[in-house]
């Protein structure tokens, strides 16, 4: 099992591959991706501008045959048709540098068009807003089917994802399955917290994570004993530090380990492991709220979680990719070791045999999707069968 790698840099097929295993069709990407392999050789911060041009005009073509479905009343056809164009803008936004014209307003037009789709598909998705001390934390809301109160599972970002691309994992849908709600959220530092509020990174996630469980508490349909958190990418930092330091949650995850990712900012200083996004140091210091390299340096330094580990004491699942070019398993491996206090610690390392060997399973999501969903289900009193 391999990344599907259409380009010659590793950025741009990684965002192939999140928006292959997101729904989108490999005859629209391929037709989005031909036109470009060429400014692909120019490096993957100088393409970015074509990259964004084609993503967006299909994104725009499908907005127009969602339309004409609309008008003959064939709305989970016009749905299926949003629901794409808003991944592929998507996609075109998450590209681009802080600042470049044109990406606020292609930010717009996909949120419109994901919440025209969820209106029009009646889909299992409700956008909310939990109260921050400082301003909200926008989320989506998937219930899980039946009466009476099920467990909940908060689902937070990386650096660079946003809500929409957590609940195009399908870990909702798989969730709900199994009787188990999800609140996917936008914390600070990502999504529409980022871009709409401008609220920055904050490495303290349990700030944010224990707004969220404020807001499940108040919610009928949610058992406030059976709340469980987990995290992509760079939430596997922010999963375990909220469920160390947040005594409500019952069970944690997370998808991909993110031990020390300071010190993996120094290892990218050294042209070490691959970035995730273009114009990586001038996302960084957006998502951080950083005016230089230094000041992004000082406050990235609480992205450690050694010595805060043994404050977990309920169960957690470690999961990482054999071979992932961002971040080393060696770091599941310290996740894992200092988890001396959860009563059921576990650590799956996806291998060849099966897939997801990528970061947080770009080449195959499927399978830590299924691992994350028994475990939750296993842990909060979901089913599995």
């Amino acid at each position: 099992m391999a990344l599907f790698e259409y380009f010659p840099n590793y950025i741009w097929n990684l965002s192939v591959a999140i928006a292959m295993e997101s729904g989108g069709q490999i005859g629209e990407i391929v037709d989005m991706c031909q036109p470009i392999k060429d400014a692909a050789d120019s490096g993957a911060d100088a393409g970015t501008p074509a990259f964004m041009k084609q993503w967006a005009a299909m994104g725009e073509k499908l907005l127009e045959l969602a339309g004409e479905d609309e008008t003959k009343g064939r709305s989970f056809s016009a749905s299926n048709k949003m629901e794409r164009a808003s991944l592929y803008l998507f996609t075109a936004e998450r590209m681009q540098g802080h600042g470049h014209p044109g990406r606020m307003e292609t930010y717009a037009k996909a949120r419109d068009a994901f919440d025209r789709s969820t209106r029009l598909g009646n889909i299992n998705r409700v956008r909310v807003e939990v109260p921050l001390q400082n301003g909200t934390m926008p989320a989506l809301w998937t219930r899980a089917p039946g009466d009476g109160p099920k467990p909940a599972v908060v689902f937070c970002n990386g650096l660079d994802s946003c809500k929409e691309l957590l609940y195009w994992t399908r870990l909702p849908e798989e969730l709900a399955r199994r009787g188990i709600s999800t609140l996917c959220v936008d914390q600070p530092g990502s999504g529409e917290a980022l871009r709409l509020q401008g609220l920055p990174v904050d490495p303290h996630s349990e700030s944010w994570a224990s707004k969220a469980v404020d807001w499940l508490e108040q919610q009928d349909e949610v058992d406030p004993a059976r709340i469980g958190m987990t995290g992509i990418s760079l939430g596997g930092h922010f999963a375990p530090r909220a469920v160390a330091y947040e005594p409500r949650f019952a069970s944690g995850a997370v998808w991909g380990a993110n031990h020390n990712w300071r010190e993996v900012q120094d290892k990218r200083m050294q042209r070490e492991g691959e970035n995730p996004v273009p114009h990586y140091w001038a996302h960084v210091h957006w998502a951080f709220g950083a005016d230089s390299q230094e000041d992004f340096l000082a406050k990235s330094e609480a992205m450690n979680l050694n010595g805060h580990m043994d404050q977990i004491t309920v169960p957690f699942l470690v999961t990482h990719g054999a071979n992932d070019r961002q971040i080393s398993p060696s770091y599941a491996d310290d996740l894992y070791d200092q988890l001396v206090n959860s009563p059921h610690r576990e650590k799956v390392i996806f291998t060849p045999r099966e897939g997801g060997v990528e970061h947080v399973g770009a080449d195959n999501l499927s399978y830590g999707r299924d691992l994350l969903s028994d475990w939750f289900a296993e842990t909060l009193g979901g089913k599995t069968a």
